[in-house]
């Protein structure tokens, strides 16, 4: 995995061994694809749940984000590329569980980046939805990964749906405050 633009463009990426379970990055071509749609995001805030290795807000901070927060209950990945890349002072790296990060901050997002693991949809929906509006700056919009069979399903109003392979990436409209 590498950056796909920006002044980090073409830096690798930790990954987790091929096999493994427990993180599934989003792929190159997908970060592509929603940075394309999302366009200019020059000074933005970005929020990363379920980050995993923390690409899509290391590639929004690469992207120009004033800066990202990573937010995962297994931090390793994340934590070795910020550090890895000398980006300790645009991104904070959060370890919890993404409910409880969302339910405790008081901060306002321009981006959040929400890709949680396909198993937990059913549970994640109805809580999801209050909690991340609340997050939302005025203006602000809400990318949603899940799988193309069985996609979380959230009360904002869709912007862009997109589907590539497994994957469907809806980008929500929020935060009007």
């Amino acid at each position: 995995m590498r950056i796909v633009a920006g002044e980090l463009k073409g830096r690798r990426l930790a990954s987790p061994p091929r096999r493994s379970a427990a993180v599934r990055p989003t792929s190159d071509r997908v970060r592509e694809a929603v940075f394309s749609i999302l366009g200019d995001i020059e000074g933005a805030r970005a929020l990363d749940l379920y980050c995993g290795t923390g690409a899509l807000g290391i590639e929004a901070v690469s992207r120009g984000a004033a800066g990202a927060t990573l937010v995962d209950t297994h931090t390793a990945l994340a934590r070795r590329n910020v550090t890895e890349l000398g980006l300790r002072d645009r991104c904070e790296v959060v370890r919890s569980d993404a409910r409880v990060y969302l339910r405790r901050a008081r901060r306002l997002f321009d981006l959040v980046f929400c890709d949680p693991p396909y198993r937990l949809a059913d549970r994640l929906e109805g809580e999801l939805d209050t909690l991340i509006v609340n997050r939302l700056a005025r203006g602000g919009r809400l990318i949603l990964e899940g799988s193309a069979r069985r996609p979380l399903r959230l009360n904002l109003p869709v912007l862009v749906e997109r589907r590539y392979g497994d994957t469907l990436v809806r980008i929500h409209a929020g935060g009007s405050e």
